[in-house]
Order: C-alpha cells, then sequence, then structure tokens
C-alpha cells in the first residue's frame, strides 16, 4: 500500500492521511493498520489526564520543550470533546501548542472524542500506531479531562499521569473511587499558586491507604516559571518505565492492552455486520412486532440472531 510507504518513509502528510482514514473508520484503514503492525511496539505512551482546568495541554507544551532539546521525535494526540448538537470539536491544543507548528520532530493531531466515553476519541489507539510506525520515540495522549470517566487511558499508555492543581481538593475527592487508582504518577500543575502543599499532602495521605501496589506512584509538582520541575516529571516518568521494564510489567501490560485490542476488533465486526443483517432482513420488523406482543422476549431473539451468526455470519 503506498500510504504505508510513505509513513515509513516519514512522510509526515501520509501520517496526516492516515490517521484521518482512522477516523472516518474509511474501508482502506484495515489493511493500512495491518501493513503498519510489525513495525510498531517502540514508542513510549504517556497519558496525561485530569480535571478540566488543571493545566494539562500546558503541560504537555513544557514537555515538548525539554524532549525535544534532548532530540527525542515527539507525537501528541491531544483529544477534545465533541459538541452532542453540532458534531464539532473546538481542538484547541494546535493553537496553544503553535510554537512546535513547524517543529519536523513534532507531530500534534488533535481529534474531537465523536461520542466516545473514557475520555479518548475511539480512533485514539489506532492512531498511536501510526506515529509509532512513523518512527516517533514518546507519544504524549492527552484525554478530554472529564473526571472519573477518564479510565480508557490506562488501557492505552505505559505511564498515566493524572494533573491537578492546587484547588484540587474536591476533585480528589470525587474522583478517588476512579481515575485515583490509575495513576503511575501525580503532578500538581500551578504549584506556584497557594494550595499546592496541601494538595500534595492530601494526595499522599490517600496512597498511605493503599497498600496493594507494587509503584507507589510519585507526587510532584510543576510550574511554567521552574523549567527544572518538568524535567523531574519526565525523570519519573522513566523511572516507572524501567519500573516495568526490569519487572516483566512491560511486557505483560502491552500483552493485555493487545488481547483487549483483539476483543475490541471482534467485538466492533461482530456488531457491524449485526447491524447489516438487521438492516436489510424484511423479518426484522415483524420480529419486533412479536416482542412487542409478547410472542417473544428480547434474550430469546438475541440468541436467535447469534445462532443465524454463527451459521450465516449473517451474509
Amino acid at each position: 500500500m503506498e500510504l504505508t510507504e510513505r509513513i515509513l518513509k516519514g512522510d509526515r502528510r501520509a501520517v496526516a492521511r492516515a490517521i484521518t482514514l482512522i477516523e472516518n473508520d474509511a474501508t482502506e484503514k484495515d489493511e493500512l493498520l495491518q501493513e503498519l503492525h510489525k513495525h510498531t511496539g517502540n514508542a513510549y505512551l504517556i497519558g496525561i489526564t485530569g480535571p478540566p482546568g488543571a493545566g494539562k495541554s500546558t503541560l504537555t507544551d513544557q514537555l515538548l520543550f525539554l524532549l525535544r532539546k534532548q532530540g527525542l521525535k515527539i507525537g501528541v494526540i491531544a483529544v477534545d470533546p465533541t459538541s452532542p448538537f453540532t458534531g464539532g470539536a473546538i481542538l484547541g491544543d494546535r493553537v496553544r501548542m503553535n510554537d512546535h507548528a513547524l517543529d519536523p520532530g513534532v507531530f500534534i493531531r488533535s481529534m474531537g472524542t465523536r461520542g466516545s466515553l473514557g475520555g479518548l476519541a475511539k480512533a485514539t489507539k489506532e492512531a498511536t500506531r501510526v506515529l509509532d510506525a512513523y518512527g516517533i520515540d514518546v507519544i504524549l495522549i492527552e484525554t478530554v479531562g472529564v473526571g472519573q470517566s477518564e479510565l480508557d487511558i490506562m488501557n492505552v499508555a505505559d505511564t498515566t499521569t493524572v494533573v491537578l492543581n492546587p484547588s484540587a481538593g474536591d476533585h480528589i475527592q470525587t474522583m478517588k473511587a476512579g481515575i485515583m487508582e490509575i495513576a503511575d504518577l501525580f503532578v500538581i500543575n500551578k504549584a506556584d499558586l497557594p494550595g499546592a502543599d496541601k494538595t500534595e499532602r492530601e494526595i499522599n495521605n490517600m496512597l498511605d491507604f493503599i497498600h496493594d501496589f507494587d509503584w507507589r506512584p510519585p507526587v510532584l509538582k510543576t510550574t511554567v516559571s521552574q523549567p527544572a520541575s518538568f524535567q523531574a516529571m519526565w525523570e519519573a516518568c522513566c523511572q516507572h518505565r524501567t519500573f516495568l521494564q526490569e519487572n516483566g510489567l512491560w511486557e505483560k501490560r502491552r500483552k493485555q492492552r493487545r488481547q483487549d485490542e483483539i476483543v475490541g476488533i471482534i467485538e466492533d465486526r461482530v456488531q457491524s455486520r449485526i447491524r447489516h443483517w438487521i438492516e436489510k432482513n424484511p423479518s426484522w420488523q415483524q420480529i419486533l412486532t412479536e416482542v412487542e406482543a409478547g410472542e417473544k422476549n428480547p434474550y430469546q431473539v438475541a440468541d436467535l440472531i447469534l445462532e443465524w451468526y454463527n451459521t450465516s455470519n449473517c451474509d
């Protein structure tokens, strides 16, 4: 496939085109991803999540400056919420990271959630495959920032960073049943504001109640006025990566993600084919009428459709 060859040769336009095909669920995307698969698995994926207003985009921007100075090739996938009315998204992260727009060593892509829950767009995981094959060293994935539903990132990133701000006390209380448990690293951003030390104590106190983690997430403070604070964050990420690799958890996590990805592909394809069968089957409306009349129940119908699927593949 010509597009595959262009991506592997470092063609930025080909990468942008490929991600567009993925977002639009184009028919050729499966062939593309199959061809790219053997060239993936080298990039380090860092998830950046947390509540709105925590400064995730600013933190990502600072990391870009830092990592580019180290000569690393960086990809950014910034997920923005999609309007339920227009279907559009603000996609403002590329504007906020405008200083990097012309840097050939940085590829930034914003994408709307398009109705997906969990803080990520449906196409996020597949987009990381394209960037990985393109030769990106570190992929920063900035989630939409919707609070406790931001759990999808743990199934994509190697290291998940939860970003909070000094006034995060209420957020911590609401998140502790969910997002707090997915963090590999806590970052209190805007740490030059009042309350940073208090927030740090609150997070550490909560971590003290958790005794079953192999890796205790470090709690760091960052501020734009102190560039060294972002260096400390990057070093903590690298320490986490080393921890995973030395304890066999790196491959274990990635193997689990591959399994989840395969199951997800199967579910999508089965669902798509069953919906196609429903749309073209003339007896479907009669089946619904029988369910409404109590002559059949939904479980019987579901079993019947699955039986048809297994015997005829719904063709």
